[in-house]
């Protein structure tokens, strides 16, 4: 028992290659030790991702910007011996919720317009038109799936049959507060109940446009580092 324990120890020592049909296999199994790689920073504004850039705390060039989406902006450097990045900070926007494609009560619909959507006309018009709805069914006579009409108030004392607005162009906040929130066209549609909903109909061409406007912060707001080549930006 203790030659053969001690025949099992030395051959643990005495692992070498083994050539099987011209190619050569180790007995044992490698793991690289990879290089130690930096914890993220997480802010939610642009102007927190450019006063860090600008402070040059870490002072490590050059560094890519990169617009993940209208939500998410993410600073990283150049990829390492193992392919891997550091990513130095994470920009999220702090956006409002809205579900879209989702029927609310007209209560809760009024307050939502009010603090979830920039002000403009069709915003004006919606409300107005939710606010003086009757607490009594949608009128559907005659929907022919683009135009409806409700029952509303039309004066002090007077009811009368009011058009819904379709499509309308509406500014949710969808993006960081330092760039212009994108407006798109929405289907605004009426149930019983009453109810409301928005249905998205711009096909998600609102991201692309908010992508496009963070990149012109950035380049505006970091031209220094961009034209002497600290910063790069994508999108």
């Amino acid at each position: 028992m203790i030659k053969e324990a001690i025949k099992y120890i030395v051959d643990l020592g005495n692992k070498e290659a083994q050539v099987i049909e011209g190619r050569h296999y180790t007995p044992e199994t490698l793991y690289p030790v990879e290089l130690p790689r930096v914890n993220s920073l997480e802010v939610n504004t642009l102007s927190g991702l450019v006063d860090y850039i600008q402070s040059e705390f870490d002072s490590k060039n050059p560094l890519m910007i990169h617009v993940v989406s209208p939500q998410t902006v993410k600073l990283f450097d150049a990829v390492n011996q193992d392919a891997k990045r550091n990513t130095f900070i994470v920009a999220n926007a702090l956006t409002p919720s809205f579900n879209f494609d989702h029927y609310y009560d007209v209560e809760s619909f009024n307050i939502k317009l009010q603090s979830v959507f920039v002000a403009n006309d069709d915003r004006d018009s919606m409300l107005r038109l939710v606010g003086n709805v009757k607490e009594e069914s949608v009128n559907e006579y005659g929907d022919d799936g683009i135009t409806q009409s409700v029952t509303a108030k039309t004066g002090v004392a007077q009811v009368g049959t009011a058009i819904v607005p379709n499509p309308v162009t509406l500014a949710p906040y969808r993006t960081f507060l330092e760039i212009k929130q994108p407006e798109s066209h929405f289907v605004f549609r009426m149930q019983s109940g009453p109810k409301c909903a928005l249905f998205e109909a711009d096909g998600g061409a609102w991201k692309l446009n908010a992508m496009k406007d963070i990149a012109t912060y950035l380049r505006g707001q970091l031209s220094e580092e961009i034209e002497k080549g600290s910063i790069k930006l994508i999108v």
